[in-house]
């Protein structure tokens, strides 16, 4: 108790001057990948703003607990950023328990980007999605549908898929997203509910269908595919969103000063077009707007797992 009264004080004194030393920036990745691309986008831009060093720390590990479990029990001070997205704050926690809870033990601070998924299919089966679904309700535990593995985005939006349309179809584990939609161009499985870098290629190359997009809009990049809501599923969306939080109990106006730095950085055009680059969308909010997404988007998942009964490898 005498600690709490103790940095309470502290805290409040250090927010005049924030950042008053290096920020840590956590990504649950290795190096390398779009999310690692991201954080490193990201923290030089801030650092530039806010006179202080971004340090990106790399903590990959238990489908990004490691990193995740790190901020959540970090000095709540604004020093120490995590990179949140679907898996470390939805996908994860629905699967297994965790050192964490995703919506309290974290202050969000803004989302910054998103990106689609997008739904294709091999040569044989029909091109639309609603003719689609006919020939799978014909054809129960018939109809094969690939993934990136057990309990990845690409599994649990297909289960998802399988809820919302009603369909039968059995479920292929592969090690990784491009050789589910290599599964998909084979033969070998009908259906994969990839990213669109991943399988927007093959798409125009007419190796695979494109029956639709996850999200709640229709990609920049593809916008003559239809999404899956606008083909006759309302409310359905699934697509990969990335946003910035701190501990909780982080004071306000430290969140305020990240959010605001935060949404400067990402009207830049040249933050716009590495992102771009990396497949992803900018987009922005408010802390309160990124709470709200992270409570439905834990609510949601859970019970889709819950529903389909799948258990995390």
């Amino acid at each position: 108790m005498a600690v709490a009264l103790v940095a309470g004080p502290a805290l409040a004194a250090d927010t005049d001057r924030y950042p008053s030393r290096p920020i840590r920036f956590l990504v649950p990745n290795p190096p390398g990948g779009a999310n690692d691309v991201l954080t490193r986008i990201l923290g030089q831009k801030l650092a530039e703003a806010m006179g202080q060093p971004v340090i990106v720390d790399n903590r990959p590990g238990g489908a990004g607990i490691v990193a995740t479990e790190l901020v959540a029990r970090a000095m709540p001070d604004g020093h120490t950023l995590l990179l949140g997205f679907n898996g470390n704050l939805a996908f994860t926690p629905a699967l297994r328990r965790t050192p964490y809870d995703p919506v309290s033990d974290f202050a969000p601070v803004a989302l910054v980007a998103d990106s689609q998924y997008l739904m294709v299919a091999h040569a044989s089966v029909p091109s639309s999605l609603k003719a689609f679904v006919s020939y799978a309700k014909s054809r129960p535990g018939q109809i094969n549908y690939s993934t990136a593995g057990s309990g990845s985005p690409s599994h649990l939006a297909a289960e998802l898929f399988k809820q919302a349309a009603g369909v039968n179809l059995v479920h292929v584990a592969y090690n990784g997203g491009a050789p589910a939609a290599t599964a998909v161009m084979a033969g070998e499985s009908q259906l994969f509910i990839g990213s669109v870098p991943v399988t927007l290629p093959h798409v125009k190359a007419g190796r695979l269908q494109g029956l639709g997009v996850t999200g709640s809009r229709r990609s920049p990049i593809a916008p003559e595919i239809s999404t899956i809501a606008e083909l006759g599923y309302p409310g359905f969306e699934v697509s990969a969103w990335y946003g910035v939080l701190v501990p909780a109990r982080t004071p306000n106006a430290v969140v305020a000063r990240l959010n605001a730095e935060i949404l400067k950085l990402l009207r830049l055009p040249d933050t716009v077009e590495q992102m771009r680059r990396q497949g992803l969308d900018a987009t922005s909010s408010t802390p309160q707007q990124f709470a709200t997404q992270i409570g439905r988007e834990v609510s949601k998942w859970a019970r889709v797992v819950k529903n389909a009964g799948i258990k995390a490898d």
